[in-house]
């Protein structure tokens, strides 16, 4: 049989060696592109797990429950049903003989609330003994108290000023001296607003979420024709007089050591601007609580913010001269400020719980094992939550820094061996990236774990957004942070705003010009 090409072998050197040199040649081109193939199919890979990844997380964060967040309009929608859903464990005792079901606890009702008391006894022929027929003596009482509702009670009150003249003068045909009592002083000269009114409204609208147009249908339940246009003008011209007391909150932030931030997109349709932000700032927790052995607490301030854009500009504008601790997100705007920033652990933390999520069940996982670390970290916050701030920082040298180094050797070995673009991958590196400011908290008894008290602060905003979509103007998103703030740092303060606004709106105007406004902040009125 005649040889081919392929497999014939030539006897001179010269034939052979260009033979190998094709041979060599084709050899070379086969293997490239079976690298090619293989990494292609690498790549393909990696983005068909990525895709699933991050449809898995798409499909968590539209339908599956936050436990971070607060209820929605959609779960408040349901929240009769869902109280009246059973718990699994009822289930499957109703599945059994000798399943009873747990009493519902009655709510409770304070102490201070007023009291009616109304006697149900029996009629005076029956308290005879149905067997001697002597008479019964009370031996006790039994009592159950209900709770009565009384809507809002509504009235007019008609401020009534006598006119006094001269009656000599008036039969002498010469000018008449009239005397009368000055108008009373009140927030809105010639409306017909009091303090408990525009309290009221406030508080419907920044605390509860009340939108201004519900409000209008709400009073003309009442009979009471209160336009919204009406309200919303009120809010502007408030906002103004109540400028002093916010910008000596704002002094008296900046005076502190500590303080958190976050920030919000709003829509203002008046402003040609792709995204509008409202920004928060405070400084110290939900409540008031003294640390064990130190005097009484400095007062907790929560200041909203409103700016056109987010550009870093806007908190360097508001932290001007501010060189103290700031806990923020990753956000790089904070960047550009004097403070040193904190990082959020919570932040990180959502990273892992995130890449658990596309984690297959049941099975562990190196989200798993981040999160075990990072779970130990809080429950050390947790046994230091009435420590001074030295004993904090002390404790934290002593208990956390070695687990904060056990989780950087985990992070740094991890980062080689998963791909960078998947869930766990991305939740390591974003970690790594915010080292620095995540470690700050370590060796600061001011700092926090965490900013959740900047989450927390936004969060009414958040859910009163929900229901009024957008501002008209750049000057009612003003109001609206304006307004926020002073019901904010009430509650941070353990003060009802509705009886803050009320006592503010009653004081306020008698203040004279220059006058000092400190007696008038919410944690220092006198209600």
């Amino acid at each position: 049989m005649k040889k081919t090409r392929a497999t014939a072998i030539p006897d001179d050197v010269e034939s052979l060696k260009q033979q190998l040199l094709e041979m060599h040649i084709l050899l070379q081109k086969s293997q490239r592109e079976s690298l090619l193939h293989q990494q292609e199919a690498k790549r393909f890979q990696q983005l068909y797990h990525q895709s699933i990844e991050q449809w898995q997380l798409a499909l968590r964060k539209r339908f599956a429950a936050s436990s971070e967040g607060h209820p929605g309009q959609g779960e408040l929608f349901n929240e009769a049903e869902d109280c009246l859903t059973p718990t699994a464990e009822e289930v499957a005792a109703d599945e059994t003989i000798t399943y009873t079901r747990k009493k519902s606890r009655r709510p409770s009702l304070a102490a201070e609330l007023p009291r009616e008391d109304v006697v149900h006894d029996i009629a005076d022929a029956d308290k005879v003994c149905d067997d001697c027929g002597h008479d019964l003596h009370q031996m006790g009482e039994e009592v159950s108290e209900k709770l009565e509702f009384i809507p809002a009670t509504v009235k007019v009150i008609r401020h009534i000023r006598p006119k006094y003249s001269c009656r000599c003068c008036e039969q002498k045909a010469t000018r008449t001296n009239i005397k009368i009592a000055p108008a009373p002083v009140s927030m809105l000269p010639k409306s017909i607003a009091t303090p408990t009114l525009l309290s009221q409204i406030i508080t419907a609208k920044y605390q509860f979420g009340l939108p201004l147009y519900r409000q209008e249908a709400l009073f003309k339940s009442f009979g009471i024709e209160l336009h919204r246009q009406t309200m919303s003008r009120w809010l502007l011209k408030l906002s103004t007089q109540l400028t002093p007391l916010y910008e000596r909150m704002h002094a008296l932030m900046l005076e502190r050591h500590a303080l958190w931030s976050d920030d919000t997109p709003v829509k203002v349709l008046d402003v040609d601007k792709s995204q509008c932000t409202m920004w928060v700032y405070g400084c110290g927790g939900d409540k008031p609580v003294a640390p064990l052995n130190e005097g009484p607490s400095p007062p907790n301030i929560v200041l909203y913010d409103y700016q056109d854009g987010r550009g870093g500009i806007h908190p360097n504008t508001f932290l001007a001269g501010y060189h103290g601790l700031l806990q923020v997100d990753g956000y790089a705007g904070y960047h550009g400020t004097d403070a040193l920033l904190a990082g959020c652990w919570a932040h990180a933390r959502r990273k892992f719980i995130e890449a658990k999520a596309v984690q297959p069940k049941g099975k562990t996982g190196r989200a798993d094992q981040a999160l075990n670390l990072i779970q130990k970290l809080y429950g050390i916050e947790k046994s230091l939550h009435n420590l001074s701030v030295e004993d904090k920082a002390h404790a934290r040298q002593a208990q956390s820094v070695p687990i904060m180094a056990q989780l950087k050797a985990w992070l740094d070995k991890a980062l080689h061996q998963v791909p960078p673009k998947n869930a766990i991958g991305k939740a390591i590196g974003y970690t790594l990236n915010q080292w620095d400011k995540l470690q700050v908290y370590l060796a600061h008894g001011a700092a926090a774990i965490d900013n959740n008290r900047a989450e927390r602060a936004i969060k009414p905003f958040v859910i009163g957004r929900k229901n009024w979509l957008f501002s008209n103007s750049r000057s009612g998103a003003q109001a609206s942070s304006m307004l926020y703030s002073l019901i904010e740092t009430a509650k941070a303060n353990d003060v009802p705003p509705g009886v803050y606004l009320t006592a503010l709106f009653e004081q306020l105007p008698h203040l004279t010009d220059g006058e000092s406004v400190d007696h008038l902040l919410p944690w220092a009125i006198r209600v």
